[in-house]
Formats: C-alpha cells, sequence, structure tokens
C-alpha cells in the first residue's frame, strides 16, 4: 500500500516537473536559430525533455532505478 502511494506521489511530480519543461519561460530559452547536428534547438529540447519525462514517469512506476 506504501509503494503506490509513493508512486502515485512520483507521477505527481513528474506531471509538475514535464509541465515547467514544457511553459514558454524555459521554451523561450532555446527558441534561437541554432541547429544541433541540423535539427533546430528547441526541437532538440522538446525531445530530449520529453524523453526525460518518460524516464521520470518509468522510474515513478517501477521503483527498481534505486
Amino acid at each position: 500500500m506504501h509503494r503506490r502511494i509513493l508512486a502515485g506521489d512520483r507521477l505527481i511530480a513528474a506531471f509538475l516537473v514535464g509541465c515547467v519543461l514544457f511553459n514558454y519561460p524555459l521554451l523561450s530559452l532555446f527558441d534561437r536559430p541554432t541547429e544541433i547536428f541540423g535539427i533546430p534547438l528547441v526541437y532538440a529540447y522538446v525531445f530530449c525533455a520529453w524523453i526525460a519525462v518518460i524516464g521520470l514517469m518509468a522510474w515513478a512506476i517501477e521503483g527498481r532505478f534505486r
């Protein structure tokens, strides 16, 4: 029971981190005419942030990454 509550709290934290990562002020920092390996910087940031949020959710659900 305690592990299930902890996983729920971690999922809420992952959601809030995702909200911060995909919100305007942080996105505007990466909206530059720069490219990384031919990919615009803002697209690379969104992809990496998306991977990070998925990783956080996997960690919250599985809990074996300790």
